[in-house]
């Protein structure tokens, strides 16, 4: 299968967009594993006086657990389909939360940031060139600044493939055919099992410049198939606080 890429892979977000939320909840712990991420970023005094970025925030999911792990923090949130930040923005937010249409790679010159950390879930097997999106992030990180990555990124052993292929055939792809978005299910099938194994990911971290990059597992059914991916800006020493 040729996977989703660009303006094809926004307006499929786009479409899905109407059901995004209501589909997402069926995977028990998905809120869960997010606030579990946001929070590995272990950001001091609950965020105060620092800049985020939600670096492809879909409807909101992801904002909504990096500003309960950081309350006092200012988030922009960005995400490149309209109709995913239309739904994002109709939920209550705080003023310290915006919202901006923007790619990943569209940030680089957009005059955004720096930013003291970056929130990135189930984005990188999206884009074209990961490598070069990781290039952007750290030249929006200050130095020292910290990055968790949420993703699926199986940990290499064939049962976990089994196990995705099983929930994808089985329960993803029906319910994504039911609300008219198969097409999109099944990229994310196929994302999954083309996309960097955990450690793979951590080594493309090192690699860009990172230091310190860690794969941490999550619990539940997904252990094996979704990681929170560590690390921070390698321009300064890893122990190195963010302020």
């Amino acid at each position: 299968m040729t996977l989703l890429r660009d303006r094809d892979l926004a307006r499929a977000f786009d479409h899905a967009s109407r059901t995004y939320d209501r589909l997402t909840g069926l995977n028990p712990g998905y809120r869960a594993d997010l606030l579990r991420s946001a929070r590995r970023l272990r950001l001091p005094e609950d965020g105060a006086g620092l800049h985020l970025l939600d670096l492809g925030c879909g409807t909101g999911a992801s904002t909504r657990a990096l500003l309960r792990a950081a309350p006092r923090a200012r988030i922009t949130a960005v995400d490149a389909s309209a109709g995913m930040l239309r739904r994002a923005e109709t939920k209550p937010w705080p003023d310290s939360v915006r919202f901006l249409h923007l790619s990943a790679e569209e940030l680089a010159t957009a005059g955004a940031g720096p930013f003291d950390a970056v929130f990135a879930a189930y984005l990188f097997r999206n884009v074209s060139d990961p490598d070069a999106v990781l290039g952007t992030v750290r030249g929006l990180l200050r130095p020292g600044g910290r990055l968790a990555v949420h993703e699926y990124s199986l940990g290499g052993s064939p049962a976990h493939r089994a196990l995705w292929t099983a929930v994808c055939q089985g329960v993803i792809i029906p319910a994504g055919t039911l609300t008219g978005d198969r097409a999109l299910y099944r990229h994310l099938w196929h994302s999954v099992l083309d996309f960097d194994t955990a450690s793979d990911f951590a080594e493309r971290l090192t690699r860009a410049g990172f230091a310190g990059a860690r794969a941490l597992p999550l619990a539940g059914w997904q252990t094996g198939i979704t990681h929170t991916f560590v690390a921070r800006n390698g321009s300064a020493a890893a122990g190195e606080a963010t302020r």
